[in-house]
């Protein structure tokens, strides 16, 4: 059941071979951890996540959250797996241990959660919003504050959630009409109803921290005036003990496609007018400290799509090895030919080609971005670390918007190399499908990523972050060039940046015109194109780390001899897979996103002229 989850193998590749996080070990910050402690971290994550969480997946769908005399009961299997995530340190691995954190690199963190989170997202998502409510507090909450929530909020016993969204105020924050009104102790009366909130309520931890953005009485209108305060569901005195209900209310739960096992709830806060709430940082700058915890949690809902798409394709690949159907193509009309493993069929390896491409490039993508967050942290020089943030800050939209969509997409293909199997609950893909698509949509629908990254994003400090990246991707295909037979490759890469950077070029200019709306409209082509081109980045960076190692593997062996070597040792057939996963990518994908970047240029202006009655349905 290990590899169902993840490949262990890719993941030491991209951890130790591609990204040199050993390099992390020569800092001050981590000086005292070495490789066996991550290698420990990654194994104990993975025999805790196959062993305890993996079985509640199915049951935990299947059982579904209840809501029952208004309170929200999780699935019974839950209970014991979630005692031993909290009693076992899992929630906060990059926090320090002073509040309940372990400490951890970054990218350590991340290839521990494609066993955790990979296992099952409805289960890790109770503490998962915690650790995102005790990232602003920490950032910007009071010392009182820091002590009262922060330990537990991090270690699990309590959870959190974040009260954004309202009937009437979705991806529009600023109609938000929840308010809040100044009380003579320094609390904060709230009134108002929020809905589509996951961990809104539940029966895991004896205590929820809900931070909720509302307006103070007198306040401006619009985002201008949103204040954010801490809301528990039960008071919380300032010696630490748990006092009185605070009159938060779950009045209902959704039904939803996937995530049966997590609740998505209607809160009214304030009912009985007895809900109080502490300002978190200063008034009317709620959304500045909401964004800390949106970026978090936009990068991990793009690091959901992608382990979605990781179980997917494991399940799908084991499946096609062992599922007979059908003779060899070579074996023509004969009709006393046996039935193969589907596998042999070449249908069924373009299908698992493309998702072991997009998989493999996904994991090198995320893994990057996380890298990034260590070398900011770790870095004594001030450019280093401008560098490094300014990476963070462009490629977040792309981690939420194309992961998500992309680790869809693969849950997809695993369902078609199913066939009929894979449309029903006997196998998990149908479950992964459903579970994936809701990544797509939350913590700002990925048309909002698109916009995000064409109105701030690729103009930050004058365009120079959007330079610094194709500075990045330059440098691997310099690395490439080096490397006997990936030539050819490099100079696919380096043309598909090139068009990259003249189509971002043309885009901003275009939004910053009278035609501001017909670039916009492209917002979401232009952010997966740059996707592709980041994933034929991290492909060919793999395949020129990889290839000099096969080389040598294979160093004074015939055709026929280079074969058989690759067919019986693992490392061999390792590297071999990811050269030629780069070299299918670049010349059978790329071009499609080439020719997504030609219709972006052309800047055709059709989907804003058509008149509203046009699209018919009337």
């Amino acid at each position: 059941m290990a590899q169902l989850i993840s490949d262990r193998r890719d993941i030491d590749f991209v951890l130790y071979e591609q990204m040199g996080v050993e390099a992390l070990l020569k800092t001050e910050k981590y000086a005292d951890m070495n490789r066996k402690m991550f290698d420990m971290i990654v194994s104990e994550a993975r025999n805790f996540g196959i062993k305890e969480i993996l079985p509640t997946y199915a049951e935990g769908d299947r059982q579904g959250i209840r809501f029952e005399n208004g309170q929200v009961l999780t699935p019974d299997c839950f209970r014991r797996p979630h005692q031993l995530y909290v009693e076992n340190e899992w929630l906060a691995m990059t926090e320090d241990p002073e509040y309940g954190g372990q400490g951890l690199p970054h990218v350590i963190a991340q290839a521990a959660s494609e066993y955790l989170v990979g296992a099952s997202f409805a289960f890790t998502a109770y503490g998962t919003l915690g650790h995102g409510a005790g990232k602003m507090v920490e950032i910007f909450g009071t010392e009182e504050q820091k002590k009262l929530f922060l330990k537990n909020l991090y270690t699990g016993h309590w959870g959190g959630s974040m009260l954004l969204t309202e009937p009437n105020a979705g991806s529009d924050v600023g109609a938000l009409t929840t308010t809040a009104k100044k009380n003579d102790d320094g609390t904060y009366s709230i009134s108002g109803n929020k809905i589509f909130i996951t961990n809104g309520d539940q029966d895991l931890t004896e205590n929820i921290i809900h931070p909720v953005l509302a307006r103070i009485e007198g306040a401006p209108g619009g985002t201008k005036g949103i204040s954010i305060f801490l809301v528990p569901k039960y008071w919380v005195h300032p010696d630490g003990s748990i006092g009185e209900f605070n009159d938060v209310v779950c009045t209902g739960v959704e039904e939803k496609m996937g995530l049966h096992g997590s609740p998505t709830c209607s809160l009214t806060l304030g009912g009985k007018a007895q809900c109080r709430g502490l300002l978190l940082g200063q008034e009317n700058q709620g959304m500045r400290v909401m964004f800390h915890m949106m970026n978090e949690a936009r990068l991990d809902v793009g690091v959901q799509g992608f382990l979605h798409g990781s179980a997917a394709y494991m399940y799908a690949v084991n499946y096609a090895r062992e599922r007979l159907q059908g003779r060899d193509l070579a074996a023509g009309k004969d009709p006393d030919a046996g039935q193969v493993p589907i596998i042999r069929h070449p249908d069924v390896r373009r299908m698992l080609m493309w998702m072991k491409a997009n998989v493999e490039g996904m994991r090198s993508f995320v893994y990057f971005v996380a890298h990034c967050f260590d070398k900011a942290e770790c870095a004594t020089d001030e450019t280093e670390k401008a560098r490094c943030t300014g990476l963070i800050e462009l490629l977040t939209p792309l981690v939420k918007s194309y992961c998500s969509d992309k680790g869809f997409d693969v849950c997809v293909q695993a369902m078609q190399v199913y066939g009929g199997y894979g449309y029903t609950q006997e196998y998990p893909v149908e479950q992964l499908t459903r579970d994936c698509k809701i990544t797509s949509i939350y913590e700002g629908t990925n048309g909002i990523q698109a916009m995000d990254l064409l109105g701030r994003k690729l103009g930050m400090k004058k365009g120079a972050v959007f330079m610094g990246f194709l500075e990045e991707i330059q440098q691997t295909i310099s690395l490439a060039r080096k490397v006997g037979g990936l030539e050819p490759l490099a100079d696919a890469l380096e043309g598909a940046a090139g068009r990259l950077g003249d189509t971002a070029l043309n885009l901003g200019k275009t939004a910053a015109s009278e035609k501001f709306r017909t670039a916009f409209s492209f917002a979401l082509p232009f952010l997966d194109a740059m996707g592709d081109v980041i994933m034929a980045w991290m492909l060919l960076w793999r395949a020129a780390v990889a290839m000099p190692k096969l080389e040598k593997l294979l160093d004074g062996l015939d055709d026929e001899a280079r074969a058989k070597k690759i067919q019986s040792n693992k490392n061999a057939a390792f590297y071999d897979g990811v050269v030629k996963t780069a070299r299918y990518y670049i010349r059978s994908v790329l071009p499609v996103a080439i020719g997504k970047m030609a219709a972006i240029s052309g800047m055709d202006d059709a989907m804003v002229e058509m008149d509203e009655k046009s699209f018919g349905g009337l």
